[in-house]
């Protein structure tokens, strides 16, 4: 095969993965919108009501502005830290995320550690404080902090594992989140190389978006309609849910057949085992 037809059969090839790629982004965004931080709320409501507390927090570490960065919060005085951000060699979150350890102070005012400052800056100094570095396997990427047991005066070290083990979920949907943010990066990479140009990597963007607007938009097949509708089937008795995927599975075997068929029966298709340039 001459230079010629062989790129041209990698850039069909390359076109096939793209659209495959964007096809089960797209699918994914239908079906768990924003999942990574709905995770993550949950996660610091279930810590609250866990320990009875005044307030939990989740900081981020985002490394543009090598900062954390409170993204969740719960309780009744959890609400003033959202948005703010610290610098990571700063204050109790600080220390945590920069050691790698899990502490719990009963009396954070006596702790010359603890940024009464910033404190201030959300509206409520605790008393006590239990914070835990979260971690995935690229190390630490974030703190979960637990202000002030309602019923008790100070975090017990069982605390501490408790608190750890919400610490671990919530790292596990993070990372979870990242992979459907490089899954988005690697669709641009890939516009970027399948240009006859070296595209921006904005141009690129402007390209992967509008190939999922017209993933959705061209949808004669009814397939983003169906996507739809299993999205809203989060909630249903696990019995059902399996019913709804044996039937999926059984209508996916038909519709490769079918099209498996169609696709032998093209006109101008060759016959099997003869070549097309016979002489």
């Amino acid at each position: 095969m001459s230079a010629a037809p062989r790129r041209a059969s990698t850039g069909r090839a390359i076109d096939e993965l793209l659209g495959a790629i964007a096809a089960r982004t797209e699918a994914a965004r239908r079906l768990e919108s924003d999942a990574g931080a709905a995770v993550l709320r949950s996660i610091v409501e279930a810590t609250v009501t866990l320990f009875q507390a005044n307030a939990a927090s989740i900081a981020l570490y985002d490394a543009a502005t090598d900062r954390l960065v409170f993204r969740v919060a719960a309780g009744e005085q959890g609400s003033g830290v959202l948005g703010l951000a610290i610098p990571t060699d700063q204050g109790l979150a600080g220390y945590v995320f920069s050691t790698g350890q899990a502490i719990a102070i009963s009396d954070v005012k006596s702790d010359a550690r603890f940024g009464r400052a910033f404190a201030e800056r959300t509206g409520y100094v605790p008393t006590s404080i239990v914070a835990v570095p979260l971690v995935d396997e690229q190390g630490t990427i974030g703190v979960l902090q637990v202000l002030d047991k309602r019923d008790s005066e100070a975090f017990s070290l069982r605390d501490v594992e408790l608190a750890s083990v919400f610490a671990r979920q919530a790292a596990i949907a993070i990372t979870a989140s990242r992979v459907e943010r490089d899954t988005g990066r690697l669709l641009v990479e890939v516009a970027r190389q399948r240009a006859d140009r070296a595209l921006t990597e904005a141009e690129a963007g402007a390209v992967v978006a509008s190939a999922s607007l017209e993933l959705a938009r061209g949808d004669n097949s009814g397939l983003w309609g169906l996507v739809d509708a299993i999205g809203r089937l989060r909630n249903a008795d696990p019995a059902q849910t399996a019913l709804v995927a044996d039937l999926i599975g059984v209508l996916a075997d038909h519709a490769e057949r079918a099209a498996r068929t169609r696709r032998r029966s093209r006109p101008g298709r060759a016959p099997a085992g003869r070549g097309t340039d016979d002489a």
